[in-house]
Formats: C-alpha cells, structure tokens, sequence
C-alpha cells in the first residue's frame, strides 16, 4: 500500500467508527469494530511506508557520479 492508500484507508476508518450512529445498524457485523481495524492497518501501513522511504533516501539506489547512476553491472569509467 501507498501512502495515498494508507490515508485513505485511516478516513476510512474513521468515518465507519464515528460518522455511522450505533443504532442505524441492525447488521450482524458491527461497523465500529470494522472502522477500528482500518485505523489500525492504516495507521500501520503508513508507519512502514515512512520506514521504508527513510531507509531508501539513506541508503540510496547505487552510487552516483556526475549524475549518473552506476551499479554492478555498468561501472564508472577509470
């Protein structure tokens, strides 16, 4: 999931769990419950996704040289 998604999925969430009155449900299924679990997978979701861009800016993709990006296959000329 994207970031995008991950928001997305928090609103989601938020709207099942606040936005519905309790007693507009008579379902087996109870949507406040279902807007929690998205809360939290969104919310979890987006964690990582900040982890995981942290981790790629720091570490980069290859090393770079006058813009140009080499890795093992194509080395920088000598």
């Amino acid at each position: 999931m994207g970031v995008g998604v991950s928001i997305f999925t928090i609103t989601l969430g938020l709207i099942l769990k606040f936005a519905i009155a309790k007693d507009a449900m008579t379902d087996p299924v109870d949507i406040h419950v279902i807007g929690v679990i998205l809360i939290i997978v969104g919310g979890a979701s987006f964690a990582l996704q900040l982890l995981m861009m942290s981790r790629m800016q720091s570490r980069g993709a290859g090393d770079r040289d006058n813009g140009r990006l080499y890795n093992g296959d194509n080395q920088p000329p000598v």
